[in-house]
């Protein structure tokens, strides 16, 4: 009787078990990226910037060669090396603490640029690493470490939309949001981040994956809810979809 091979683990990760808090949803991305640099065949020729967060030990998991910025400073780190070795892929791998407070200016001028290098954005509505803070992201009346009663926008202002606002921008080519709340939509996500690096490849421009991820401990929730949590709350403030792509030639 011959036996079937039904799932392995990809080569675009290492063995190193990783430190994500159960229900946390950076263990599906690493998988994704990981799969994406695999099937590309591109593991060897690719090079990863880990950002300050909860993705700040992402160097010890991704099998690919790795650098480590300083807080924010992932998408400058990155051009640097994409321009110093310009036939590399490049990717950073940021959280919303990270990318959309003291980065977003990296970010924005390395899209206005047009740098080609690949941005992976992972928004779970708050700061997770340092024990819950309100983050850019947080939605309106979402209770955090420093936001106990809420998020109240007449004082801290409306969430941030990232993909909507570099979209804007000439040097972006390709802006995509998506959500890892079920598996059609974790398969949407893993071609989405291929798509992100095959347009890296074409050369075409700045491009970004933002991706709604769950952080079941600082928000008090179950793995489980914290899922429906996503599709409940965060995707009405932040919409799915294709926000710019030059692949299809549309701006």
């Amino acid at each position: 009787m011959s036996s079937k091979t039904l799932f392995k683990k990809t080569t675009g990760l290492t063995e190193k078990p990783t430190h994500y808090c159960p229900g946390c949803t950076h263990g599906v991305i690493h998988r994704l990226v990981g799969e994406v640099l695999e099937e590309m065949d591109i593991l060897e020729d690719t090079i990863g910037v880990a950002s300050v967060g909860c993705s700040v030990l992402a160097y010890e998991y991704f099998n690919c060669d790795m650098t480590q910025a300083a807080h924010g400073r992932a998408p400058a780190v990155a051009t640097g090396v994409k321009r110093a070795l310009p036939d590399r892929f490049v990717f950073t791998y940021q959280g919303d603490g990270d990318l959309a407070s003291i980065g977003m200016s990296e970010v924005i001028h390395a899209a206005a640029r047009g740098e080609k290098i690949t941005v992976i954005f992972v928004n779970n509505a708050i700061y997770g690493m340092t024990g819950g803070q309100m983050a850019p992201t947080t939605l309106i009346g979402q209770k955090t470490a420093t936001s106990p009663y809420g998020r109240d926008e007449s004082v801290q202002g409306f969430p941030i939309r990232v993909c909507e606002m570099l979209a804007t921008l000439d040097g972006a080519a390709y802006i995509e949001r998506v959500s890892l709340h079920d598996v059609p939509h974790i398969m949407k996500a893993k071609k989405a981040i291929r798509t992100a690096f095959e347009t890296q490849k074409n050369r075409l421009g700045f491009s970004l994956i933002e991706v709604l991820a769950t952080c079941p401990t600082n928000w008090g929730l179950s793995p489980q809810e914290a899922l429906q949590w996503v599709k409940d709350q965060m995707m009405p403030v932040f919409p799915l979809g294709v926000y710019k792509n030059k692949n299809a030639g549309q701006e």
